[in-house]
């Protein structure tokens, strides 16, 4: 368990929601921070820390915690400290199975309705993606990859599958972070190219492929050598 102070809780801030209360502001920025990866696995939180740390009553951090909490992205101690879960290798397998069988469906759903526009600005994003992973920019790569396949996704006009999608994400989004920033090898292998190229083609196969192998080149295998070296670590072993 790792204890923070106010000051070290690193809590992104996020544009303000137009008509919006300060419960649902409180809840997407912790969402946000959540899914981003800024609050380390293990972090014990409390509500009156995130409160002034916001500059808040503990009131709507309180229900955005609760919300947080019945989505699996905080658990609620009994000492009434909080914490962001720590992965478990049995968990970590499940959430990514999930992705990758929720993903490919939204993919292929969504290929009948790719335009060139739509290539246009997914390869823009990564483009700037490429700089983030040289730069190891953290923040940057995660967002700016999000964004790429929220777009691809919700070009469905009947998608129903985007909040499944980002339910998985905030659950991996903080062991994700890790893997980022504690595997050198993070991501060598660039899969949004063949993504781009499977939808220029308006190949279906290639497309599901190419989804499933980004999925387990920048979460699966990264994140196992992540949670064996820890293991090892707990047992003693270099």
């Amino acid at each position: 368990m790792i204890d923070t102070d106010n000051d070290a809780l690193n809590i992104p801030e996020i544009p303000e929601i137009p008509g919006g209360t300060t419960q649902e502001y409180v809840y997407e920025r912790l969402r946000n921070a959540v899914m981003l990866g800024a609050i380390t696995p293990g972090t014990s939180l409390t509500m009156r820390g995130i409160a002034e740390r916001l500059g808040l009553s503990p009131t709507p951090v309180r229900e955005a915690v609760r919300r947080l909490s019945s989505e699996h992205a905080i658990q609620i101690k009994d000492n009434r400290r909080l914490t962001v879960p720590l992965m478990t290798p049995e968990r970590f397998e499940e959430l990514v199975a999930l992705r990758i069988a929720v993903e490919t469906h939204a993919a292929l759903r969504a290929l009948p309705y790719i335009s060139d526009i739509v290539i246009d600005r997914l390869t823009e994003i990564d483009g700037s993606m490429d700089r983030f992973v040289a730069e190891r920019n953290a923040d940057q790569l995660t967002l700016l990859n999000q964004a790429f396949h929220r777009m691809l996704y919700s070009v469905n006009p009947a998608q129903a599958s985007l909040p499944m999608i980002e339910s998985i994400w905030l659950q991996l989004g903080p062991f994700q972070r890790q893997v980022i920033t504690e595997v050198a090898e993070y991501y060598q292998i660039d899969r949004h190219k063949e993504v781009l190229a499977a939808l220029t083609a308006r190949d279906g196969a290639a497309l599901s492929a190419a989804i499933a192998n980004d999925i387990v080149d920048g979460v699966l295998d990264t994140g196992r050598r992540l949670l064996a070296a820890e293991a090892g670590r707990e047992i003693g072993l270099p």
